[in-house]
């Protein structure tokens, strides 16, 4: 006599079995949906600085509509002479370079806040920004330039130079053995109120016109826009911003946490170095040319996380969108808030981001 199988399971059984092909194709069908949505953010980003650079051209004493706009830069010379200088000379930079200086900013934030753990890392608030307004100091109020940088170039060339020697010092901190983000960052701190002390004696010291210079440059103000200082700032975010992209994936696995980055074979000290080097460039860059511009590079790259998540494929391009976009939208308010008047841009975005900061600050301590 035949004794059955008790091991298998009995032909007539109806226990389900499931399917792991129709989960699998949910699954790609739920990664394709959010791989569009994440898209369609960045395409509308895309779109809302393109109408906030219009914007900025049809609004204001000089106002011009959108047909007189495309003929001035499609044909310049068949429009007056005034509205070509005023389109090509005073407008068109100024509404690039906010865009340029905000995809810096954004890019910049983005990256040290990843690198440093800290979700009130930027720019600003790590005394790069203090940095570059002590070494514009040093040009406007002493006179110091760089040997070789002609007039034009001397206070930007100053100004460039200290925010780079800042960044490298949170670098240099960032290598000691048993430094953690903490550490960076309250040095960052310690960098901001030396770099102000320092500031503040200069201006004691300055006379009238210098002073009034000073304080000008350190409000951040895009009226100071040129060509030049535009295709500078355009080339860096075009040469450094394929480099954050490509160290997206590693950027990624960073926020998970430097132990599990490390575990996955990522070089964490490289990765912070390369990352340092990239927004020391930017940061740099941009606040030497157009003065102190603080939030901006602390505000984009949470709004860009809200929208977009932690994937830094999407979040790093984001949070250049939403930069460049805060900034567009802040010199648009900047030349109409008064009429007459150009506000300087550095107002407008710290009347902006202030509440952000506080808001920010308060979350983290569990008080919101």
């Amino acid at each position: 006599m035949r004794v059955p199988d008790q091991s298998r399971p009995a032909a007539s059984s109806s226990s389900p079995v499931p399917d792991l092909s129709d989960y699998a194709r949910q699954v790609r069908q739920t990664y394709r949906a959010l791989l569009r949505r994440r898209i369609g953010i960045l395409g509308v980003m895309g779109a809302l600085i393109a109408g906030s650079v219009l914007l900025d051209f049809c609004l204001g004493p000089s106002g011009l509509s959108p047909s007189a706009l495309v003929r001035t830069l499609l044909h310049p010379h068949d429009v007056s002479a005034g509205q070509s200088v005023i389109v090509w000379q005073i407008r068109l930079p100024y509404a690039l370079m906010a865009v340029c200086v905000g995809a810096a900013l954004g890019l910049a934030g983005a990256e040290m806040q990843t690198v440093l753990a800290n979700p009130l890392a930027s720019p600003f608030t790590l005394g790069v920004s203090a940095a570059a307004a002590f070494g514009a100091s040093l040009a406007i109020i002493m006179g110091w330039g760089i040997p070789g940088v002609s007039d034009a170039w001397v206070v930007s060339a100053d100004a460039f130079v200290f925010a780079i020697g800042s960044v490298l010092m949170l670098d240099m901190v960032s290598r000691r053995r048993g430094a953690g983000t903490g550490t960076v960052v309250l040095f960052g701190i310690a960098l901001v109120f030396a770099f102000h002390a320092l500031v503040s004696l200069l201006q004691f010291v300055a006379n009238e016109d210098a002073l009034q210079d000073l304080v000008f440059w350190t409000m951040g103000s895009l009226t100071r826009a040129t060509w030049p200082k535009l295709d500078l700032l355009a080339a860096a975010c075009v040469v450094v911003a394929p480099l954050s992209f490509r160290a997206a994936w590693k950027l990624t696995v960073l926020r998970m946490g430097e132990e599990r980055a490390a575990s996955l074979g990522v070089d964490v000290p490289r990765v912070r170095r390369g990352a340092l080097l990239r927004v020391s460039i930017l940061s740099a860059l941009a606040v030497s040319f157009v003065g102190t511009i603080g939030f901006v590079g602390l505000v984009a790259p949470h709004i860009a996380r809200r929208l977009l998540g932690e994937d830094h494929r999407f979040y790093l391009p984001g949070s250049m969108l939403v930069g460049a976009l805060v900034m567009s939208l802040s010199s648009v308010a900047a030349r109409n808030l008064l009429p007459g008047v150009v506000i300087p841009t550095g107002i407008v975005t710290a009347l902006v981001g202030i509440p952000f900061f506080l808001a920010i600050v308060l979350r983290r301590r569990g008080l919101s």
